[in-house]
């Protein structure tokens, strides 16, 4: 039985930051755990670390980690995750559509 591609967007995608990180890195561009957890306060450093490792087997961020002393780890995304930004500004615009709000470009 074939999969169906959007099933399968969904479940790269889905979980309660995964959008919200994918978004965060295109405008952001590359952060730091500590930089990506102070955007999302409410979010446990073990559930952000969950999504921040599925995203990574996905294929949609890369994580390096430098040898210094402390260790540093960056999050960036990958070309795949670059590819969503369009897919998510639609989203954002129809969001605006929808609730009448006026619309702002997220990049620069």
């Amino acid at each position: 039985m074939e999969t169906c591609p959007v099933e399968t967007i969904v479940q790269k995608i889905s979980g309660k930051y995964k959008m919200l990180i994918l978004h965060r890195l295109s405008t952001l561009g590359v952060k730091r755990f500590n930089e990506i957890y102070r955007l999302f306060p409410q979010a446990t450093p073990r559930t952000l670390t969950r999504q921040l490792r599925e995203l990574e087997q996905d294929g949609l961020i890369i994580r390096t980690v430098y040898s210094e002393i402390p260790p540093r780890v960056e999050y960036r995304l990958s070309e795949e995750g670059e590819s969503l930004y369009p897919i998510l500004e639609q989203l954002a615009r129809w969001e605006y559509e929808r609730s009448g709000q006026p619309q702002a470009s997220a990049r620069s």
